[in-house]
């Protein structure tokens, strides 16, 4: 059986309109009107026990809709869907001790109070004894590495000191399933990546699936093997990573800076030079036409690296090419 199963699920919201003038405001007190917004629009989806689950899509896609109605937070207009078998709006308390939930632009931490008070605080609610809990803590306290952290009020920490936090307290009770609502929002390239290694670890160590959702494609593909895309309400992939990978983000954007002038007429075989500037070059190859060894290798052919980003597509890009594949295909 899944750990997570939704069918034809659907989400309207009744948002009040404005009215403008004030002989409408007036009116609009004793009748006021109504427009309906499709939030999830009848998405179905399957999520194993233990699985890492890409869930991403841009602004208002319906991802965070989803991971509150998966929670038992909101009630769906219409459909079904079950968390390790239990219904989470008509069963959400008995749900809450078998899964971990993280939004992150909504803190759970007490944020005048160190870390470890809301782990012990959490550690009452999920009912267990004071020698389970101080085991656990110092568990996730290593795995974490934020033993040094545990102390310090919470407004004191950094973003992603107090992500790793947070997200450390979800797992306090041992949860089968864990919902990341953008748990990388705001992070540095440095803690991102401390945040994904732990959580790949507790993935690992305890086999807790994670059903993360992200505007960051870097988390999808270093956690997930599998990834759904939601626009609009609407499921429009669902497929591999490596298939995401393969189809969607296959044009590199690099930008170098060498510790030396280059040449103005400086290039490299197979690569679309963008800009070339005194002491550095931006520039945008395709992996299917040119392999991303040969670009590295001439770069550092040409002279003593200072610095060197690669990028991919945003989000927004990968969406309108897998739109603009299926119009095309529709045409």
């Amino acid at each position: 059986m899944p750990a997570v199963s939704v069918r034809d699920l659907r989400k309207t919201f009744q948002l009040k309109q404005k009215a403008a003038g004030l002989r409408g405001s007036l009116r609009a007190l004793w009748r006021p009107s109504f427009q309906e917004l499709d939030a999830v629009r009848g998405i179905s989806f399957d999520m194993d026990e233990g699985e890492l689950l890409g869930f991403i899509g841009p602004n208002g896609a319906g991802k965070s809709t989803t991971i509150k109605i998966l929670t038992g937070i909101l009630h769906p207009s219409s459909g079904e869907a079950e968390v390790l078998g239990r219904v989470p709006w008509r069963q959400r308390q008995e749900l809450a001790f078998q899964i971990g939930s993280v939004f992150g632009q909504r803190p759970q931490l007490w944020y005048h109070l160190p870390a470890v008070d809301t782990f012990y605080l959490f550690g009452k609610i999920y009912e267990l004894d004071d020698r389970e809990l101080k085991g656990r803590i110092a568990f996730l306290a290593e795995a974490f590495e934020i033993e040094e952290l545990l102390e310090t009020p919470v407004r004191k920490l950094s973003l992603g000191q107090r992500m790793r936090c947070e997200v450390a307290a979800s797992l306090l009770h041992r949860p089968r399933v864990l919902l990341l609502d953008e748990p990388s929002i705001g992070l540095d390239v440095v803690a991102k990546q401390r945040l994904r290694m732990t959580i790949q670890r507790m993935n690992d160590l305890e086999g807790v699936g994670v059903l993360l959702t992200s505007h960051d494609a870097g988390d999808i593909e270093a956690l997930c093997r599998r990834v759904i895309i939601i626009n609009n309400g609407e499921i429009v992939f669902r497929d591999k990573v490596s298939a995401l990978k393969r189809r969607y983000l296959t044009v590199k954007t690099v930008d170098v800076r060498y510790n030396e002038q280059l040449p103005p007429d400086f290039t490299l075989p197979g690569v679309e030079m963008v800009k070339v500037g005194r002491y550095g070059a931006k520039m945008r190859f395709d992996t299917r036409v040119t392999p991303v060894e040969p670009v590295i290798g001439g770069l550092a052919a040409a002279g003593s690296l200072a610095d060197v980003t690669v990028s991919e597509p945003s989000l927004e890009e990968v969406i309108g090419a897998i739109y603009g594949q299926a119009e095309s295909k529709d045409g």
